[in-house]
């Protein structure tokens, strides 16, 4: 029965976040390999695009202790990661830790397992993102757990201080020191996309404005 705690990471720049939060992760989806958890992964309730420095946070079987002892720690624009250990019936987070989380001024919570007490989650609008609810909870049973060590949730490997992006439509881990390649990148395709929406609402086909058709072409047989 033993609690690992690592330091609080360092936080990624406000510059960077204001960049990332320009973008739906569906973009990002357009070119990344690692990084999008799985879409299983949801939000409680609807919740404004969302950007912050992972802090991460092992959870195993029906232990939350070191959540609550976690949320305590949080800071200003943090998302909490959690890693359940395959645990997917348990819910770790309801209404009375999500206030707990909210007062500390994160900015979301992921939970590669279950919630509670949905309609509190809600209320409180504090952004949650989860595999769905359940009646049964953990609790305080002191089984171990560990603190900004790397997880895996969703099926991407996070590590503290990442930088997270959640919307409707998912969540987005992104590795700190890849994070300048993968803004260019997606500053890069946001620009073409916009341009290519542009040429279709002209009535252009997309075919040409992707270079889609021209492909076609030169990958198709000839004839006979």
């Amino acid at each position: 029965m033993t609690y690992i705690l690592d330091p609080m990471p360092q936080a990624i720049a406000p510059q960077s976040l204001a960049r990332l939060c320009a973008f739906e992760t569906v973009l990002l989806g357009h070119f990344l390999y690692r990084g999008m958890l799985d879409p299983a992964i949801r939000p409680v309730a609807a919740a404004p695009r969302v950007v912050g420095t992972a802090v991460t946070l092992t959870l195993p079987g029906f232990d939350s202790t070191l959540l609550h002892h976690a949320a305590g720690m949080l800071r200003q624009g943090d998302v909490l990661v959690i890693d359940r250990c395959g645990d997917h019936k348990a819910a770790c987070l309801g209404g009375g830790v999500a206030m707990a989380i909210r007062n500390s001024g994160a900015a979301a919570v992921v939970i590669d397992g279950c919630h509670t007490d949905t309609e509190e989650l809600a209320a409180l609008g504090l952004p949650v993102f989860s595999r769905g609810a359940s009646a049964q909870t953990t609790r305080l049973t002191g089984q171990g757990g560990a603190l900004n060590r790397p997880v895996s949730v969703g099926g991407v490997p996070v590590l503290a201080g990442d930088a997270i992006l959640a919307d409707g439509l998912g969540v987005v881990s992104l590795h700190a020191v890849e994070l300048p390649e993968i803004l260019a990148q997606a500053e890069a395709l946001q620009a073409l996309t916009d341009t290519t929406i542009a040429g279709v609402a002209r009535g252009e086909r997309i075919g040409d404005l992707s270079g889609a058709s021209e492909m076609v072409a030169r990958l198709t047989a000839p004839a006979g």
